[in-house]
């Protein structure tokens, strides 16, 4: 499993100053003033990688990145990374080397900013780590615990009730009326009556188109402008035969002539 881990990067920060510490005499923190801060022991690049669960400060040289020093570190905070007490920007961490030996060093950046990104990948790794470790401890516990057997035992049975499925006794299931363009319609309340719209009544106008006047009753002694008011005239006209004749002005003198008891009235019109 170890070898199947791969390496990640961190942080990289390109300026870090490196400082040698005198040892601590007592149980009280670090403290940068004690240091020679105006004169750095070493100057190079700083990186922060990860393999599986540990990380590693690495001080490396900016231009041929040959390894200077080397701090793995297993918990964070710890005794592998220590905060300085009168400052933000300066840490005293533990380099070890292959044969087992360690010391520990000050280190210190000039920008508080890098400072600060260093500070918090080291807290991300391990607050990552931290919760790797609580779920494969839960999977373990799981493992463990006893299966819940939720298969069906030999002769066993299940039984579903779906709603809206019954319908009442006695009673069948109402078809739907499908309607026209494939739409279905729900079907008529039960006990509802379907309103006939009311016949209205015939208005006075059409009955009085429909009513047929009385006859009138034809007299043989009519007169010749009873005849002319008469509205059945026209037919008996055509009935009586038209003397043929050019002048197609006459039929007026004579009408004129045949009213009576109408004195003769003087025109200046001409009579043809």
């Amino acid at each position: 499993a170890a070898e199947l881990e791969y390496e990640s990067v961190l942080c990289v920060k390109p300026d870090v100053n490196v400082y040698r510490i005198p040892p601590r005499t007592s149980n009280r923190g670090y403290r940068a003033s004690d240091w020679k801060l105006d004169h750095p022991d070493w100057t190079g690049r700083l990186r922060v990688t990860s393999k599986g669960k540990t990380a590693y400060i690495k001080l490396e040289d900016k231009v041929s990145g040959e390894l200077f020093a080397q701090a793995p570190i297993d918990q964070y905070p710890g005794i592998a990374v220590e905060t300085v007490a009168d400052s933000s920007r300066y840490f005293v961490i533990r380099i070890q080397d292959g044969t087992g030996r360690s010391a520990f060093i000050g280190i210190g950046f000039t920008d508080r900013g890098d400072a600060f990104d260093f500070n918090v990948s080291l807290q991300d790794h391990f607050k990552w780590v931290k919760q790797e470790t609580e779920i494969s401890k839960e999977s373990q516990e799981a493992d463990t615990r006893p299966k819940l057997d939720l298969g069906f035992k030999e002769g066993q049975t299940i039984k579903l009730n779906i709603g809206n499925m019954t319908t009442k006794k006695g009673g069948a299931a109402k078809p739907r009326v499908s309607g026209s363009g494939g739409l279905s319609l729900l079907p008529p309340p039960p006990g509802g009556k379907v309103a006939v719209p009311p016949i209205p009544p015939p208005s006075s106008t059409a009955i009085a188109n429909h009513v047929t006047p009385p006859p009138v009753q034809k007299s043989s002694n009519a007169s010749s402008a009873d005849i002319l008011l008469d509205l059945d005239a026209p037919a008996s006209a055509s009935k009586a035969p038209v003397p043929a004749t050019t002048d197609l002005w006459g039929d007026f003198s004579t009408a004129s002539s045949a009213v009576p008891n109408q004195a003769p009235q003087q025109s200046n019109w001409v009579q043809f």
